[in-house]
């Protein structure tokens, strides 16, 4: 499993400038969410990673993932995107640290289906733009204390296993999970916060490109009538 949790890292993730802050105030949030089919919903935990939850915001509020792609997909593992690159090797214009407890931050949030957390080179302290959303729960064993969870898709993760019919081939790094049309996210945007006043963010995907692959059956009869 050492793989798995080595892999998690960006290929080549941009070195940038380490900041503890992240810049401009919030901006006035969307007061209601329309969660539409191709729609998902983030909630963050500042209390959890209160560094982590600001950055994020704040390339939420300036638009920076609107139009990027969910570049890697993992089956059993993780979706992973919010790279300018498109590749693996892009972030944004500042690194973040990272708030997990090999780095000195007690992070209580476990790597869970659906937990939302930071991708990072082997620096601790590279995380800028780069995320993933957690498919099972075993994740947890493999990232937990070594990535800074920050968040949880509450609403919409079937869209989100939806990235898993898009058909993938093999990265460099000799994983399947390269997609081969697409997976955009065309708007990214705050909404009001939960009841427990969490921030929280929707994700408004464009229309999945998932493959379309020929019944068992209809391949059968496709078979008989080629001999």
């Amino acid at each position: 499993m050492n793989f798995k949790k080595t892999a998690i890292c960006a290929a080549s993730m941009l070195m940038l400038t380490f900041v503890s802050g992240c810049g401009a105030d919030p901006v006035e949030q969307v007061p209601n969410a329309v969660v539409g089919e191709n729609a998902f919903i983030i909630t963050l935990y500042p209390d959890v990673a209160p560094i982590t939850c600001k950055n994020f915001q704040k390339l939420v509020k300036e638009g920076f993932y609107n139009g990027l792609t969910f570049h890697r997909v993992m089956d059993d593992f993780m979706a992973q995107g919010g790279d300018p690159s498109g590749n693996g090797t892009g972030g944004s214009e500042n690194t973040i640290k990272g708030e997990f407890k090999s780095n000195g931050v007690n992070n209580t949030l476990s790597h869970t289906r659906g937990v939302v957390s930071m991708a990072r080179s082997n620096d601790k302290n590279s995380a800028s733009s780069q995320f993933f959303i957690c498919y099972v729960d075993k994740c947890a064993e493999w990232l937990d204390g070594d990535y800074a969870a920050f968040g949880e898709v509450k609403e919409g993760m079937e869209v989100v296993d939806s990235f898993l019919k898009v058909e993938r081939t093999m990265s460099m790094t000799g994983e399947v999970s390269v997609p081969t049309s697409p997976i955009i996210m065309d708007k990214v945007w705050m909404i009001e916060k939960d009841e427990e006043g969490h921030p929280r963010v929707e994700v408004m995907m464009q229309p999945i490109p998932v493959s379309e692959e020929q019944p068992e059956e209809d391949a059968a009869q496709a078979d008989e009538s080629a001999e």
